[in-house]
């Protein structure tokens, strides 16, 4: 690939690829390295064929980083975070009884209609997000962002299928009650 076809890219695509990168990892310096991530790997890979526009060959490249990303700071987790997950605070108790029936059926929440509720939900979601553990917060990404396959993040993460579960629902129920906590 030639470097002023990189700069026409950069130019055309990286504001683009910024935002898109920004909304899936919450973190601006994070951004920044996906989207440098991304144009090195298209520099050194240089397999842009023209099937595809150059903006959804980028992206796709992008979000591999992500995904990259995110399995690194699973990974690289300091394990007082992993003891985190079973503190008291993280209990599921707190939404079932005894016998395993719920304490308080789940709220339904009113989804906003318009553009300033869109952004006043999203900054709660944001909040609820960033209160999780991170490895809750990244495989609920994984799962429910980027929408991977359970196998897929079983075998990204080595984590077992019944592990990736019962960690998803923990952050599902944690992210359910947080928001039924700060959004009416």
């Amino acid at each position: 690939m030639a470097e002023n076809n990189l700069n026409d890219w950069l130019n055309a695509h990286g504001d683009y690829l910024y935002r898109f990168a920004l909304a899936r990892l919450r973190d601006q310096h994070l951004a920044e390295d996906a989207v440098q991530e991304t144009m090195l790997a298209a520099i050194r890979n240089n397999s842009f064929e023209g099937d595809s526009s150059a903006r959804t060959w980028l992206t796709g490249i992008l979000k591999h980083k992500i995904i990259d990303l995110q399995r690194k700071q699973i990974r690289e987790q300091p394990v007082s975070d992993l003891v985190d997950l079973d503190a008291a605070e993280h209990s599921m108790d707190d939404f079932f009884d005894n016998s395993g029936h719920w304490l308080d059926k789940p709220q339904t929440l009113d989804m906003p209609d318009n553009a300033l509720e869109q952004k006043q939900f999203l900054a709660v979601l944001d909040e609820c997000l960033s209160k999780l553990p991170k490895k809750l917060k990244a495989i609920f990404m994984l799962r429910d962002v980027h929408e991977l396959e359970n196998e897929n993040i079983c075998k990204e993460l080595d984590i077992t299928a019944t592990n990736a579960w019962v960690m998803l629902y923990r952050a599902r129920m944690g992210l359910r009650k947080c928001l039924e906590l700060n959004w009416s």
